[in-house]
């Protein structure tokens, strides 16, 4: 039970550290409100919590849900739209929906996961291009503060590679503690929902709405599934998508961006580090939920920590998170010869940030690679097979 319990709050406390800085950037990015982020990371690290709790009870698996890291760092690289943040939340609705619709109706779930994976992951690494950059950015122009967490991030991934991020967080606590004061937890206290009414709009849907859909389905559900599956679970994927869906919808309101099957952490609770007896590892994703919950009511504090910390250096601290990611999806997307400038015609137009009538790079770049591709697997016929003409048809 012991080695259960560990595993469990190892993996909450390694996702929790790794990944809030991004989800408060990006929410940042998207026009939200330091109480606005606050209570959007809340309500996500709860109702991650208990969704994870809800499934692993129910399915006796080791099914972690978790936010979607890949769509904070999209909300990110779009930046805020015209309308500020409630036009995002509506964006935020909009996924969800999607997703509702991925786990109810299984033609739509079935075409979505028929998106080539090379473009999938092209189009993640074009998104994370720029904010992997900015640790290089932060050494430039805040080298005495950069240059520290960079190094302690460096030595820790030699020794203990899941510590590596959470140990350079807490490097920039403390370099940013020494230069400007830190708010106190008990001045902060717990966090508060802030309702926010949200604006639709058109273009933020296809723009916005649709690739955070994508990218979190195929840049971490999936992957999440196939981590199951390869420690020997196959839960039944349409009740996970319809239950993210509709909380995804119903936590909207309160600045919850997305949600969908942990991948890379899932590993800690799913596989044998976890328990030697893969039936009883469930029990280790119930008490990473529970931790997630806890983890939460500090959201308050971590968004007030963040709001005093200099903007390029969280950005640093979340491109030290994502170089993994960065490079798994590049070495993915140019895998397959056959696919590969498909791919590359996706990385490079999403990373471009360009749009177009409103609408996000991400959109256009899977669009521009999925028309090359087309256009590459188009074959004429042979001459055997063409109609050739008879003398009743001249």
């Amino acid at each position: 039970m012991i080695q259960l319990v560990s595993a469990g709050i190892l993996t909450a406390v390694v996702a929790f550290a790794t990944a809030f800085a991004i989800v408060l950037a990006g929410l940042d990015a998207a026009g939200a409100s330091q109480a606005e982020a606050a209570s959007g990371l809340f309500v996500l690290s709860a109702f991650t919590g208990l969704m994870s709790i809800a499934f692993s009870i129910r399915l006796r698996m080791p099914v972690m849900l978790a936010w979607s890291t890949p769509a904070a760092v999209l909300l990110i690289a779009t930046g805020a739209h015209d309308g500020g943040f409630p036009v995002a939340v509506g964006a935020f609705i909009g996924a969800g929906v999607l997703t509702l619709i991925a786990g109810i109706w299984r033609p739509f779930g079935r075409a979505v996961a028929a998106i080539p994976m090379p473009l999938a992951n092209a189009m993640l690494a074009g998104i994370l291009l720029d904010i992997c950059l900015a640790p290089v950015r932060a050494v430039a122009e805040l080298p005495t503060l950069a240059l520290p967490i960079v190094l302690a991030w460096a030595v820790t991934l030699r020794f203990a590679r899941f510590y590596a991020v959470p140990v350079a967080v807490l490097v920039t606590a403390v370099m940013v503690g020494i230069s400007t004061p830190l708010p106190s937890a008990t001045s902060i206290g717990l966090p508060s929902l802030v309702p926010v009414m949200p604006v639709f709009s058109f273009d933020v849907m296809v723009g916005l709405a649709l690739p955070l859909f994508i990218v979190s389905m195929a840049s971490q559900a999936i992957p999440g599934l196939a981590v199951l599956r390869a420690n020997g679970y196959r839960p039944a994927v349409g009740p996970i998508f319809t239950a993210s869906g509709l909380v995804g919808v119903a936590t909207a309101f309160f600045g919850a961006h997305s949600y969908a099957l942990a991948a890379i952490t899932a590993a800690l609770a799913a596989g044998p580090e976890a328990h030697p007896d893969p039936a009883r590892r469930w029990v280790a994703t119930v008490v990473a939920g529970v931790a997630y919950v806890i983890l939460g009511l500090g959201a308050a504090y971590a968004a007030a920590f963040v709001a005093q910390t200099p903007p390029l250096l969280i950005q640093a601290v979340a491109g030290l998170a994502l170089l993994g990611s960065i490079g798994s999806s590049l070495a993915s997307a140019v895998a397959e010869e056959e696919v590969r400038l498909p791919a590359v015609i996706t990385f490079i137009t999403t990373a471009s940030g360009l749009s177009f009538f409103g609408v996000s790079a991400a959109f256009w770049g899977l669009v521009a690679g999925g028309a090359l591709m087309a256009i590459m697997r188009f074959r004429a016929k042979p001459a055997s097979e063409r109609h050739l003409p008879q003398s009743e048809d001249i």
